[in-house]
């Protein structure tokens, strides 16, 4: 009974052993790992994804992680170029490209790496200006990138992106700045004010320009036509003396003394029943009286004389057409009125056109 005992705690110790040897002999690698083999202390080779047999009891494996990696850079006070104290943080992407490296050249990638990223990162900032930092970020990450892969290169480890998080300047500093990006604000506040009183006083001063070109320009057309109308006028009206200086030319020609003697009679007549009490008379009145008296029979006898005629006349002073000129007809001072009236039209056009060309400017 006693051996059977024996025999039972010798097969399940064996079991069990095998058991031990078949798990530590068996390595599951998962898709986004490798695993280094080590036995007896020798690098053999890197276990791929999958299920890998090693040498129990004396073999090692080494799971590596090749995913991408975030690396938090902490927190730290940098003091830049222009001697501003800053705080700045950052994050790195990093990501492990040959496992053999990562393990034996490095005693731990991602401290390293991280620690590395802290000097280079003050390294890099301190060589800069605070502005310079505030509104070059891209700049600075793929600076610090280059720099943190170049050396991470030879641990087997690839640096992927680095990304600045914060930049926090001191609270002197931040006070220093709003005042600054207050004063920058005012001054352009002054600019912009200063600009717009000089473009409303260019505005004004062109919209008076026009005014007074527009004011000038109604003058000027009020005395052309004023000028056009006087013309017309005293044209027109020297045409109806002139008419009138024929038709009493005409009539006059066949007149003898003695019509002329009644005619001033009817003259005389006229002054007598007029309200004033005194005469301007452009003749001698005397020889007005003898030229009654003679009419009448009582003067001294005088021969007649003939009637002048219409040829006499023409003969003594010329034709009427040569000395009064053509006289225009109706229709001839109708296309004179038309002309005048377009002419109008085109300087009213012209001041129209002005006004909105003043109004597009001013808008």
């Amino acid at each position: 009974m006693t051996t059977e005992l024996w025999f039972i705690a010798l097969a399940i110790f064996v079991i069990v052993a095998v058991l031990l040897l078949v798990y530590n002999s068996v390595k599951i690698i998962s898709p986004y790992e490798q695993g280094l083999y080590i036995r007896l202390g020798t690098f053999i080779k890197v276990l791929d994804p999958g299920l890998n047999v090693v040498t129990p009891i004396v073999s090692q494996v080494v799971k590596m992680d090749l995913r991408t990696q975030v690396l938090d850079v902490p927190r730290q006070e940098v003091i830049t170029k222009d001697n501003s104290p800053t705080n700045v943080d950052a994050i790195i992407y990093v990501k492990v490209i040959d496992p053999s490296k990562a393990y034996f050249q490095v005693t731990n990638y991602r401290a390293a790496t991280v620690y590395l990223a802290q000097t280079t990162l003050r390294s890099v900032v301190g060589d800069m200006e605070l502005d310079e930092i505030l509104s070059s970020r891209e700049k600075i990450n793929l600076k610090l990138r280059d720099i943190l892969d170049e050396a991470t290169d030879k641990w087997g480890v690839k640096v992927e992106a680095v990304e600045i998080r914060e930049v926090d300047p001191a609270p002197k500093v931040k006070t220093a700045m709003e005042e600054q990006t207050s004063a920058e604000r005012m001054r352009r506040a002054t600019i912009l004010r200063a600009d717009g009183e000089k473009t409303g006083a260019i505005l004004s001063a062109e919209g008076q320009k026009r005014a007074r070109i527009l004011q000038a320009e109604g003058v000027r057309q009020s005395k052309v036509l004023e000028a056009e109308g006087e013309r017309l006028a005293i044209i027109l009206q020297s045409q109806g003396e002139a008419q009138k200086l024929r038709i009493l030319s005409v009539g006059a020609s066949p007149l003898d003394s003695k019509a002329l003697t009644v005619l001033s009679l009817q003259t005389m007549q006229a002054l007598g029943e007029g309200q004033s009490t005194k005469w301007i008379v452009p003749f001698e009145l005397s020889r007005v009286m003898e030229g009654v008296s003679e009419y009448l029979g009582t003067g001294r006898q005088t021969p007649a004389r003939d009637v002048t005629s219409q040829e006499d006349i023409e003969r003594a002073v010329g034709r009427p057409e040569d000395i009064l000129g053509p006289i225009p007809t109706a229709e001839e001072l109708r296309a004179e009125l038309k002309n005048l009236e377009e002419s109008m039209e085109l300087e009213k056009a012209k001041a129209e056109a002005i006004a909105k060309d003043k109004d597009k400017h001013s808008v």
